[in-house]
């Protein structure tokens, strides 16, 4: 994987909890160019080895902080399966177009 050495000393990323680093690396395994990344926090939860509570609260510091925008909401069907929430990491180009850098607007509040 390639990753921005820019993008990783920006304060967006630095003023992370680690938990939110780790689920970016994870979505980041799962991008490919051409579809959203579809990753749920139960997923996430086991793989960073959190509780889910914890990976959701990964998802939003990523949301909010322009390293992902949500694509498709999740969806529960106990007849057809559940489908997670697929996601646009926003670093890396989706649909064959440039990636948007939202997170480069983000801003500490003071």
């Amino acid at each position: 994987m390639v990753v921005s050495r820019a993008m990783r000393e920006s304060p967006a990323y630095q003023s992370m909890p680690a938990t939110a680093k780790v689920l970016m690396d994870l979505l980041h395994l799962q991008w490919r160019n051409d579809k959203p990344v579809a990753y749920g926090v139960r997923e996430a939860g086991q793989k960073i080895g959190c509780k889910p509570e914890t990976a959701g609260k990964a998802f939003n510091v990523l949301q909010e902080r322009g390293f992902i925008v949500c694509f498709e909401q999740s969806l529960f069907n106990s007849k057809t399966g559940s489908k997670a929430r697929e996601w646009r990491l926003t670093w890396m180009p989706f649909d064959y177009k440039n990636p948007t850098h939202d997170w480069e607007k983000w801003r500490p509040e003071n």
